[in-house]
């Protein structure tokens, strides 16, 4: 209330309904008139002009990718879908292959030289596996925690530039019962000479001391690439504790190397079982079938006896092995877990 000059109280104006209706009306309207111009914004011509870029090369990026897709249908896709087919019939090169259903499977099932040659397999693959794990491993170990030379690095990933059959070629002449230096250098310390290759008990266990050798860089690499991705402040955490370098290796290392050490493992099965090229320059398949591979029975089937269905189905049932092997591997190892998450 306020007092006039002539003492009379007045009630102050106060603003009508109208006008505060009117009033908020005209601070909301703008308000509206933003909300519709975000809601109806147009699209905008940068994405527009990359959809049509997008259609645009499309079929330059179809022409560019269709040598690799021509080359893994004809290589690839069509061998072993022929394979499969070759599987189910009777085909010996020089007549046109006939239809006979499972008779080479139950054949192959009965065959003793089939699981013996799956036997000698696979004791290849354990020694294989076993042995150049461990040796891979250790190089690794060592080329990231002892010394950082480029140039040793270099000399243990040589072995694997050299082919199966030279590196076959060069152990076969060092490990001669009468040539070979080894030979020569275990014959000078233990009075006796060694049939690697001449001996039944010798003939696997040497043909896997190549593999692992050949192999070991390859793999150590890979483990060394793993390595790399161990953060330093884990094993400066570990020597705080107290840990000790083999301690270490035991609780740090090996558990969070699982998904490298699992993908080494798996492609040291995959090449052990298919294992040939050693075997066919070293030993044959001797002495007396000690050294037959699944890989060379399937070769003699084929290219010797001409049999090229039930070679087929041979080799269908190690591809559908391997297959099998390999997840179960996967699975257990739980290869897609990492202890650094």
């Amino acid at each position: 209330m306020v007092v006039t000059s002539q003492g009379n109280p007045t009630t102050p104006a106060t603003p009508s309904s109208a006008a505060v209706t009117t009033t908020a009306a005209a601070s909301t309207k703008p308000r509206k008139i933003r909300m519709t111009r975000q809601v109806r914004k147009p699209h905008s011509p940068t994405t527009t002009r990359s959809a049509a870029a997008r259609r645009r090369d499309l079929p330059v990026a179809l022409l560019l990718i269709l040598p690799a897709v021509a080359g893994f249908a004809v290589f690839f896709a069509y061998p072993t879908l022929r394979g499969i087919y070759l599987s189910f019939t009777d085909f010996h090169v020089l007549s046109p292959p006939q239809w006979v259903g499972l008779a080479n499977f139950r054949e192959m099932f009965g065959d003793d030289v089939f699981w013996h040659s799956l036997l000698v397999t696979v004791y290849f693959v354990v020694l294989s596996v076993g042995f150049g794990t461990l040796v891979s491993l250790a190089t690794a170990v060592v080329l990231h925690r002892v010394t950082r030379s480029s140039a040793l690095r270099g000399v243990i990933l040589l072995p694997f530039l050299i082919s199966n059959v030279i590196a076959a070629l060069v152990w076969q002449w060092m490990l001669d019962p009468t040539l070979g230096i080894i030979s020569i250098v275990i014959k000078h310390l233990t009075g006796h000479s060694i049939l690697f290759f001449g001996s039944g008990g010798w003939a696997i266990p040497s043909l896997a001391a190549i593999s692992v050798w050949k192999w070991m860089g390859y793999y150590a690499l890979l483990i060394f690439a793993g390595l790399q991705t161990i953060p330093p402040t884990i094993y400066e955490a570990g020597r705080v504790d107290g840990a000790s370098e083999v301690q270490m290796f035991r609780r740090l290392t090996v558990p969070l190397l699982r998904p490298i050490l699992v993908m080494v493992v798996v492609l040291t099965v995959i090449n052990s079982f298919q294992v040939f090229d050693i075997v066919q320059v070293t030993t044959k398949g001797g002495p007396a079938n000690a050294s037959n591979v699944l890989q060379m029975y399937i070769y003699d089937k084929a290219f010797r006896q001409f049999d090229f269905g039930y070679a087929a189905t041979m080799s269908l049932a190690l591809f559908a092995l391997l297959i099998a092997v390999t997840f179960t591997q996967l699975r257990l190892a739980r290869a897609n877990e990492s202890d650094l998450n």
